[in-house]
């Protein structure tokens, strides 16, 4: 429970904050130790979350995680106290709500638990990864080697993420736009040159008149289309949503052409770099892979290594399961049967996520420069289309007039 406190320092200044304790009496008690007179204690108002309207929103950034992972793995090293890091960052976090959540994790800490433990009860921040490399940590005394392991680990995985995204983001955002361009001329412009052309009379070009009775037809039909695309729209979500359909929609992922190539190096570049992060640090083989089972970000993925993870409990070696599930490259197998044969299956890994990161820079290269002139191809004769079609009755006229 959080207890909102006023003291007044040796120094004469007065400090209002929180402090947890399960009773105000332990709560006075702490306050005590740290000297100076306590002016009031009393029951602290309800904190707010984000989280509290939007479930599952932090307003954490993965920015915000990785800074906090590599100031604490500095402080450790420099041997500060574990409370006194977390109070320090805590206090001196950008986000405001990243700082509230470091003071919860500190008071956990204060009752006795551990810092894995306090880092657990908030998986939306530090999911199951962090938590159960801290732990690794701390139970081998490396704690600020994981923390800057785990800093390194986000800030790539993150930067893969960025790449793909900021790709896919001027497609995208030229298909919006050059969509909302013809919509808005078939339903509002050309209407509107519609009933100008009438006025004069005679019989209009043959493209004009196709172009004209589509965009009437658009006309009466614009909310029936709005409402079948949202309902389009939740269809999709309700498949995803369910266990069977995200499994069959990823599957078929997989194998889109193009863009199935690429979520596969992405799924695979992810998944070494998980695993071989997790080894390094010291946490054993089926934790690790249940871990990233659990982490993958496509099922049929995930299937596989929690396959790989039962077949290893049961004393296969790792190489097999995965080039029997046919999801990895014989590439990926080949690299981790050497790692596995050496003794270096982590360092091996790292590698193999380093190449693969490097794949998927390529085509996401590739496949942005391909889409590109299509879209531009694609979206010029559209538009050229509606121009040509609305002008070519102008110039009848003009022939006529001269």
């Amino acid at each position: 429970m959080d207890w909102r406190y006023t003291i007044r320092l040796p120094n004469g200044m007065r400090e209002t904050d929180n402090i947890a304790a399960p009773t105000i009496e332990l709560a006075r008690q702490r306050l005590e130790a740290r000297g100076g007179e306590i002016l009031e204690v009393k029951k602290a108002p309800k904190e707010f979350y984000i989280s509290d309207l939007i479930p599952g929103a932090t307003g954490v950034t993965t920015r915000d995680v990785v800074i906090f992972s590599r100031q604490f793995s500095t402080m450790i090293d420099a041997g500060l106290p574990l409370v006194m890091c977390i109070d320090i960052l805590g206090s001196q976090a950008e986000n405001p709500m990243f700082g509230r959540v470091l003071k919860r994790i500190k008071a956990r800490v204060e009752e006795g638990a551990s810092l894995s433990e306090a880092m657990a009860e908030h998986p939306a921040i530090f999911d199951k990864l962090y938590s159960s490399l801290v732990l690794a940590g701390e139970t081998g005394g490396v704690l600020d080697v994981v923390m800057q392991r785990l800093a390194e680990y986000m800030e790539k995985a993150d930067s893969l993420k960025s790449k793909i995204k900021s790709a896919m983001m001027d497609p995208a955002i030229t298909v919006v736009v050059a969509v909302g361009a013809v919509v808005l001329m078939m339903t509002m412009v050309l209407p509107a040159f519609k009933s100008m052309f009438s006025d004069f009379g005679g019989t209009l070009p043959l493209l004009t008149r196709k172009v004209m009775a589509l965009s009437d037809w658009m006309v009466a039909n614009l909310l029936t289309l709005f409402l079948g695309g949202v309902a389009i729209w939740i269809v999709w979500a309700l498949i995803r949503r369910s266990k069977k359909g995200h499994y069959i929609t990823d599957k078929i992922f997989l194998y889109l052409p193009v863009f199935g190539s690429l979520i596969r190096k992405t799924a695979v570049a992810g998944f070494t770099r998980t695993l071989g992060t997790m080894l390094q640090s010291g946490v054993s083989i089926i934790d690790a892979l249940d871990i990233c089972s659990e982490s993958a970000s496509n099922d049929v993925v995930a299937e596989a290594i929690e396959a790989t993870r039962t077949q290893i409990s049961e004393g296969r070696a790792m190489v097999e399961p995965l080039l029997d599930s046919g999801v990895f490259p014989p590439m990926v197998c080949s690299m981790i049967a050497v790692g596995e044969q050496s003794g270096a299956l982590d360092v091996m890994l790292t590698k193999i996520a380093d190449f693969y990161d490097d794949e998927v820079d390529s085509a996401v290269d590739g496949l942005t420069s391909m889409i590109e002139p299509f879209l531009m191809v694609f979206l010029g004769g559209t538009i050229g289309t509606l121009v040509i079609a609305m002008y070519l009755p102008i110039f009848d006229i003009i022939n006529q007039v001269g």
